[in-house]
């Protein structure tokens, strides 16, 4: 038996691409809510940072999925590894506060180019497997997250932060022209200029149509708790960390030990989505999540290093298993529309982030970290089980 599950070549260069991109915005983003605290955000104000990125990709991603008809996805790929390497650049000449929330925005777009045309070009074309192909899509970030806060901690020491943002730049530089000469000529076959803008109202129409079906909407609705869920994470896990009274530099070596031992594990996990229905990854992924975040708030006075290294693998196997579960559900579902399909599927992981980052803002004053998780944790096993009641699963 293979160690390595078997890529496609579209989905190879796609993920090569989006690792890539990470890795030149994991140097620094580890540190981000670290960061703004340092800058004097409350708490609250931490979480509304995310609301700020994530919100700019919700309302761009169907303006982008109508572009993807009329310009090449790869070249729409390309400008939004761009604006992640112009966004760099904005960082390092902040001069006030309103510059500051325009760079977040800037982001936002950007990473709307780049995941609507990236998930358009990998449903646009005949994928054997989906689910496979969208959760190695989705393990990128984990590969990045190996290395990339590592040396973004030493540019950091040795340069401050403008050597990180510096060495950012170059990197997506470095991605857009990846891009340029893997993805260009795969993608042009997706074009179609003859595409009218009236055109996108009845796609749409169609395609929401067919997602209010038992067959879909229960499974999204499940995925979408994991996405605000993660959206708790993805604000307060490393505050969390601190408070609980690590270092910077010992969340620095979590970081980096969590990523490298979940490699192996997500090989695992892209074989046993490449094995079942999207259904039951979603499923399987939603409860994996749930339960092992309420581990992490219930056990918190037993909370060590390994302890806390255990229940991140496990619930990151459940986030990649329920991501590529939903995305190869609707792609498989939805495949007569590419373009707007990647368009909605890039909506529900930013809308579901961002109201999670809202949402754990708001309560995290009175909920404290511990609770938090574990009130995510319940409301997600709560979606899941309404959910496959929904559908008869």
């Amino acid at each position: 038996m293979a160690i390595f599950p078997k890529i496609e070549k579209i989905t190879r260069d796609v993920t090569i691409s989006h690792f890539l991109l990470m890795f030149g915005y994991k140097l620094f983003s580890l540190y981000f809510p670290l960061f703004l605290v340092a800058r004097g955000f409350s708490l609250p104000e931490v979480g509304y940072n995310y609301l700020l990125i994530y919100l700019p990709i919700v309302i761009f991603a169907p303006f982008v999925g109508f572009l993807n008809h009329k310009i090449n996805p790869a070249i729409l790929v390309t400008i939004g590894v761009l604006g992640y390497g112009l966004y760099s650049l904005g960082m390092i000449f902040i001069q006030n506060p309103i510059l500051f929330y325009f760079w977040q925005i800037l982001l936002g777009i950007s990473a709307a180019l780049f995941f609507v045309s990236s998930r358009a070009i990998l449903m646009g074309f005949p994928i054997q497997k989906p689910d496979q192909s969208f959760a190695w899509f989705y393990s990128s970030p984990f590969y990045a997250d190996a290395l990339a806060p590592a040396v973004g901690a030493f540019f950091i020491w040795r340069f401050d932060f403008v050597g990180v943002f510096v060495l950012s730049l170059i990197l997506c530089l470095f991605t857009a022209i990846f891009c340029l000469i893997f993805l260009r000529k795969p993608a042009m076959s997706l074009v179609d200029r003859g595409f009218k803008f009236q055109q996108v109202r009845q796609n749409y129409l169609e395609i929401f149509e067919k997602i209010k079906s038992k067959a879909i909407l229960p499974f999204i609705l499940i995925s979408l708790s994991v996405l605000i869920l993660a959206g708790f994470y993805r604000a307060f896990f490393v505050l969390f960390l601190r408070d609980f009274g690590w270092s910077q530099n010992l969340i620095l070596v979590f970081g980096s030990i969590l990523s490298l031992v979940f490699l192996p594990i997500s090989l695992f996990v892209i074989k046993r989505v490449g094995k079942q229905k999207s259904e039951e990854s979603i499923s399987r992924g939603s409860s994996l999540c749930g339960i092992f975040s309420v581990l992490l708030g219930s056990l918190v006075f037993f909370l060590n290093f390994f302890i806390i290294l255990l229940i991140m693998i496990g619930k990151s196997a459940g986030v990649l298993m329920a991501g590529s579960g939903r995305s190869g559900l609707i792609s498989q579902k939805l495949k007569e529309y590419p373009e707007e399909t990647g368009a909605i599927d890039t909506i529900f992981s930013p809308l579901g982030i961002a109201f999670g980052a809202l949402i754990s803002g708001l309560v995290i004053g009175f909920l404290g970290y511990s609770f938090l998780f574990i009130f995510g944790g319940i409301f997600v096993l709560i979606a899941g089980i309404l959910g496959k009641k929904l559908a008869k699963f």
